[in-house]
C-alpha cells in the first residue's frame, strides 16, 4: 500500500519538475507535449498561485510549482507514516 501512494506522489512530484524546468527554460507553451504537462499540473499548482508575486519576465519562475513539490512530498510521507501506523503488527 505505502509503495503505491509512494509512486502516485512520485509521479506527482515529476511532473511538476518538468512543468517547472519547463517554465523556467522558456519552453514554447503552444507545443503538444509542454501545452499537455500545463494542463495537466495546473490543478496542482493553482492554490499556491498568487501567494508570492511572480517575478516579471522571462525566464518565469514559476513558484507555485516548486510549493506545491513541497506540499506533495509532505502529504504522501504524511498518507505513509498513518497507513505504516495503522497497519503496524501491535505488541502486548
Amino acid at each position: 500500500m505505502t509503495s503505491v501512494v509512494t509512486l502516485i506522489f512520485t509521479v506527482l512530484e515529476v511532473l511538476l519538475l518538468l512543468r517547472f524546468i519547463f517554465k523556467i527554460t522558456g519552453a514554447n507553451s503552444n507545443q503538444a507535449l509542454v501545452a499537455a504537462l500545463y494542463r495537466i499540473t495546473e490543478p496542482l499548482t493553482r492554490p499556491f498561485q498568487g501567494i508570492f508575486p511572480e517575478p516579471a519576465g522571462p525566464p518565469v519562475l514559476d513558484i507555485a510549482a516548486l510549493l506545491a513539490i513541497v506540499f506533495l512530498f509532505l502529504i504522501g510521507a504524511l498518507i505513509v507514516a498513518l497507513v505504516r501506523a495503522i497497519t503496524a503488527p501491535r505488541s502486548v
